[in-house]
């Protein structure tokens, strides 16, 4: 009995790692391309990803509102990473399975750096 009890709690620690090291692989600096265009308050701004996700971002290194209307690349590092990559770990592993993707992933996101694509989005 003591044995199989060790061998199940040796597998949900080693399912438990494996689900980290997966999450820490999307690191917590990301890339997202997209449409940005002004938030709810004076300082937060929302990137809506080429992909359909929604980004709240924010940045004291950057001047976004210079980029409203713009299509943009921005680096920066997304609050709650692990807990952010986990759910699309999740999403990824529903679509493996045959249950449809959806990209409808809102994530925060402070912004350390940008880039300008267009001057003007693709809608």
């Amino acid at each position: 009995m003591k044995i199989k009890l060790g061998s199940i709690f040796l597998c949900m620690v080693l399912v438990s790692l494996a689900g980290l090291a997966l999450a820490k692989d999307k690191g917590d600096v990301r890339d997202i391309t997209g449409c940005l265009s002004k938030g709810d308050s004076a300082n937060e701004f929302l990137l809506t990803g080429t992909d359909g996700s929604t980004w709240e971002v924010r940045s004291s290194a950057v001047n976004l509102g210079e980029h409203l209307g713009h299509t943009v690349t921005a680096t920066g590092v997304v609050s709650n990473a692990k807990m952010h990559n986990m759910k699309e770990d999740a999403k990824d592993a529903a679509a493996d399975s045959g249950m449809k993707k959806t990209n409808t992933e809102h994530g925060h996101m402070k912004v350390t750096d940008l880039k300008m694509v267009s001057e003007s989005c693709n809608r």
